[in-house]
């Protein structure tokens, strides 16, 4: 800066504009390197788009003149709006139906996530359904046959407040996933307070002491602290039916913990599960079977980052033959 304040100020303009001029030739020259270009349309389950939307953000920034715009809306609006064409891509948390086969759906899993029975951190109750966990026929009776109706019975203690439990209104693949759990049942069998989406659920729970219901993991968890969002707590399950939570069920501190035990094995199926992309027959446009191609290869680093689960080599080969 010093030799430039010593030289005429002619020259010092001349040195400006060609530093500009470069810097906008160098930039020009890159984005006439990518010959991608164009719009993708993404909808559908909230499980699957923090995710989506991390990698559109990432896949822009490689293709400058690629635009993708993703929304949420539930699984049940991303396979309406893949199958009647609405959209490119749908999101979907849940595994595709006979009928949906039927009607031209097509799909790769791209994600592995869970969904979680969630509560206020705040519950009167919260000591002992941390040391004690709940069985999936404890919380069948709560959120299918409503026999359980307060936390002392469901808990074996004294208390005698009412357990409030909400469900999702949308269709979803949390609903789903979580009462195939339950006995193998399903959304519509699910008996509480409708609340429409992820977000809705999780800000239920926090205002509600006394309330229950579940989450995907994104929305239990924060993705940049690793911890338990403020408000929410998990509830953990007494897998071996025991009557407490075991050393070897313990595994809900942190996002990285309960990742771990989804793609281990130790967190059951359901309610872990494969996330979608789905689509009406195979894509044949050529910039959606790259950002599909992008996702498989690429992509899958942001996925941990995120707070979701990676597939295994072996699966993310299986997938990458169906984009060829």
């Amino acid at each position: 800066m010093k030799c430039l304040l010593n030289l005429p100020i002619f020259i010092i303009s001349i040195v400006i504009l060609l530093a500009s001029c470069g810097n906008k030739h160098s930039g020009n020259r890159d984005n006439s390197k990518d010959s991608l270009q164009g719009n993708i349309t993404i909808s559908g389950a909230f499980a699957l788009y923090p995710l989506v939307v991390k990698w559109a953000d990432e896949y822009s920034k490689l293709h400058p003149n690629v635009n993708i715009n993703v929304s949420a809306g539930g699984a049940g609006k991303g396979m309406t709006d893949a199958l009647s064409g609405m959209v490119e891509l749908g999101m979907y948390s849940k595994s595709i139906s006979e009928e949906e086969k039927n009607k031209g759906a097509w799909w790769i899993s791209v994600a592995k996530d869970a969904v979680l029975g969630t509560v206020s951190d705040q519950n009167p109750s919260l000591k002992d359904l941390m040391t004690k966990g709940l069985t999936k026929e404890q919380l069948y009776d709560v959120f299918i046959t409503n026999k359980t109706k307060i936390w002392g019975q469901l808990l074996k203690t004294s208390s005698k407040e009412e357990i409030n439990v909400y469900t999702r209104s949308d269709a979803c693949g949390a609903a789903e996933m979580w009462a195939k759990y339950l006995n193998n049942s399903k959304q519509e069998d699910i008996q509480a307070v409708g609340i429409n989406g992820d977000p809705g659920m999780a800000d239920a729970l926090k205002k509600d002491l006394n309330g229950i219901g579940y989450n995907n993991v994104v929305y239990a968890y924060d993705m940049n602290t690793r911890k338990k969002f403020p408000g929410i707590e998990v509830v953990p399950l007494d897998i071996n039916g025991n009557g407490k939570i075991d050393a070897d069920e313990s595994f809900y501190n942190s996002l990285d913990d309960i990742m771990k035990a989804i793609k281990d094995g130790r967190y059951p199926t359901p309610p872990s599960r494969d996330l979608y992309l789905i689509a009406k027959g195979k894509p044949e446009n050529k910039l959606v079977l790259n950002f599909l191609h992008w996702i498989l290869t690429e992509g899958q680093k942001f996925v941990p980052e995120a707070g979701y689960v990676t597939l295994t080599d072996e699966a993310l080969t299986t997938e990458k033959t169906k984009i060829q």
